[in-house]
């Protein structure tokens, strides 16, 4: 028996030592899978930064692929003196800010008198909202145009912001929705106890408590608008109201035959999303993060 347990005891010992290496082992490899992708998704940010710096004669010696040769700066200067770049990031911060603000402001309402206010028909708006999201853009354009020409919006970058705004507000209805019914109705009804308002109770107790929600609600409204082109293409027709995106793709169809260009203007383009995620990536960690907790 005492022969028995010893032989026994070296088996226990090691199988903490087996677990801690094992656990080190699959976190290397989880480690790797991260780093494989993260080169991935950087990997065209870096290939358009690489063939912006590039002369046409390096560009077509040594090819996209390879680390440039030269330094030059005359493609990033070109796209930005022709399409006038200053004007168009101006415009897209504008629409971006603005559709933005517009989108979390009627989601919050539209999901207090749903979650909160429990008003008749609210999962038939929601299922309504669904749809609306999963109508293809190409489908609402047309009745969009008549509509912006009929009420003397067309050509303005007040259209845009709308429509967008009005688009963006249905997933912004739908998901704060989820969170406002299942919010705690002690809250409420102690307020209500305190002779609260209805709009004190949205601004003075929801609003706090959905402050980083609302707040990765609006970044990610913000980097949607900013990429967003088929809309802003069909309503801003004038040099002066496009936005980046526009103002990319309509060069990237021009110029065609100049890659080092169209690289410029790939890097000028994503450039101000990587800045404004760079920025705000500690209030996408929060929300998320508070999201999780609740």
């Amino acid at each position: 028996m005492a022969a028995t347990a010893s032989l026994s005891t070296p088996i226990a010992s090691d199988a903490p030592a087996d677990h801690r290496r094992n656990k080190g082992f699959t976190r290397w490899i989880v480690l790797a899978i991260l780093f494989v992708s993260l080169g991935g998704t950087l990997f065209p940010f870096f290939l358009a930064a690489f063939n912006a710096i590039k002369t046409p004669a390096d560009y077509a010696a040594n090819g996209p692929l390879a680390f440039p040769h030269s330094f030059d700066l005359t493609a990033l200067k070109n796209f930005w003196a022709n399409v006038d770049f200053t004007r168009k990031l101006f415009n897209s911060i504008l629409i971006s800010g603005c559709t933005a603000i517009l989108a979390v402001v009627l989601s919050l309402l539209n999901a207090y008198a749903i979650g909160i206010g429990r008003v008749r028909g609210g999962r038939v708006l929601l299922v309504i909202l669904l749809i609306s999201i999963m109508a293809p853009q190409e489908a609402l354009i047309y009745p969009l145009y008549y509509m912006a020409k009929q009420v003397g919006l067309f050509d303005s970058m007040l259209s845009v912001i709308l429509i967008i705004g009005v688009l963006h507000t249905a997933f912004g209805t739908y998901l704060l929705s989820s969170v406002l019914t299942t919010f705690p109705r002690e809250i409420i009804e102690a307020a209500q106890i305190d002779n609260a308002s209805r709009w004190q109770i949205l601004w003075l107790v929801i609003v706090p408590v959905l402050r980083p929600t609302l707040a990765v609600l609006a970044t990610f409204f913000f980097i949607w608008t900013w990429n967003e082109f088929l809309i802003p293409l069909v309503f801003l027709v004038s040099n002066n109201n496009q936005t980046v995106s526009v103002a990319m793709g309509v060069l990237s169809g021009a110029n065609t035959q100049d890659p080092t260009a169209v690289a410029a203007a790939s890097l000028l383009g994503v450039t101000p999303t990587v800045i404004f995620f760079l920025i705000f990536q500690r209030t996408l960690t929060r929300g998320v993060a508070a999201g999780a907790v609740k």
